[in-house]
């Protein structure tokens, strides 16, 4: 099977691709771990703006993805926040 020029590009910039996310959420994955031990026992306390935009994120990924990403806030958090803060936002415009 023959290889064309271009297609052998595209694989290679691709795999670069590829490697240059996964350095990047390596090191905010570690970055995470150091802010966390920095902060120590204390909660993280979120308004419902900051909870919308990390629950529309979590949502895209999935439950199986956030239990291996996730180390500041459980899945289940995240998860419960795209279910409620949402409805609670709407609430407040309504009125």
């Amino acid at each position: 099977m023959k290889v064309k020029p271009m297609g052998m590009l595209l694989m290679m910039l691709a795999g670069w691709i590829n490697r240059h996310q996964q350095d990047v959420i390596t090191y905010l994955k570690e970055e995470n771990k150091v802010l966390r031990e920095k902060l120590g026992t204390k909660r993280i306390l979120l308004n419902d703006n900051q909870r919308m935009r990390l629950a529309r994120l979590a949502k895209r990924l999935g439950r199986s993805v956030l239990a291996d990403a996730c180390g500041v806030f459980s899945p289940d958090t995240l998860l419960r926040w795209h279910r409620t803060v949402p409805h609670a936002k709407q609430a407040l415009n309504v009125g």
